[in-house]
C-alpha cells in the first residue's frame, strides 16, 4: 500500500488562505510521493493497516494570502487503510512567497483500486499562523486526483485574520 494515499491529504491541508476578513479562497496543489513512509500490518485481515507519511507539496495555482502566495507545504499524515478505503488525518505547514507560515488540520477519505489511489477527498481546519498570518482562522474542502506520479487537489475554503 505504499502509494501517495497518504501524503496527498495532507498536502491538501497546509494550503489554506488568509485575509484581513472572511475571505473565499481556493488553489491547486501538486503533491508527489512521501519523502518518508512507515507502514504496520495489523493482522486481522489482508489490506488492514496504518501508516505514517510526510512529504511536499507544491502551489500551481497558488492562493493569495495577505498580499501574498502560497508557496510550499510539508504534510504529514496517519491513515488507517482498510481495503480500498483509506481514513486519514494530519496536519500541513505551509510556507507563503513573503516567508510567512501557518498550519492546518487536515481529515480526508480515499478510495484505492489495486492499491493505488482513485480520487480522495477532505477538510481543513486552519490552526495558527506566524507574520501576517498570525492567529488565522478558517475552514475549507478539497478533492483531489492522481495525474502520474502525483496528486492535484483543488482547495476551496474561508479564512479570516484576527482583527
Amino acid at each position: 500500500m505504499r502509494s501517495r494515499t497518504f501524503f496527498t491529504c495532507v498536502a491538501v491541508l497546509v494550503f489554506a488562505g488568509f485575509a484581513t476578513a472572511q475571505t473565499k479562497v481556493s488553489g491547486t496543489v501538486q503533491c508527489s510521493m512521501p519523502d518518508q513512509q512507515h507502514s504496520l500490518d495489523i493482522g486481522d485481515y489482508p489490506g488492514h493497516s496504518f501508516v505514517v507519511s510526510q512529504g511536499k507539496c507544491t502551489w500551481t495555482k497558488p492562493m493569495q494570502i495577505a498580499g501574498s502566495e502560497s508557496k510550499e507545504d510539508t504534510v504529514t499524515i496517519f491513515a488507517e487503510v482498510r481495503g480500498n478505503k483509506v481514513s486519514a488525518q494530519g496536519y500541513g505547514e505551509g510556507t507563503l512567497a513573503s516567508g510567512d507560515k501557518f498550519t492546518v488540520r487536515l481529515r480526508a477519505t480515499q478510495i484505492l483500486k489495486d492499491g493505488k489511489v482513485q480520487s480522495e477527498e477532505g477538510t481543513w481546519t486552519m490552526v495558527d499562523g506566524t507574520g501576517k498570518a498570525k492567529g488565522i482562522k478558517g475552514k475549507g474542502t478539497y478533492k483531489g486526483k492522481p495525474e502520474g506520479d502525483n496528486m492535484v487537489i483543488g482547495v476551496e475554503g474561508e479564512t479570516e485574520l484576527p482583527k
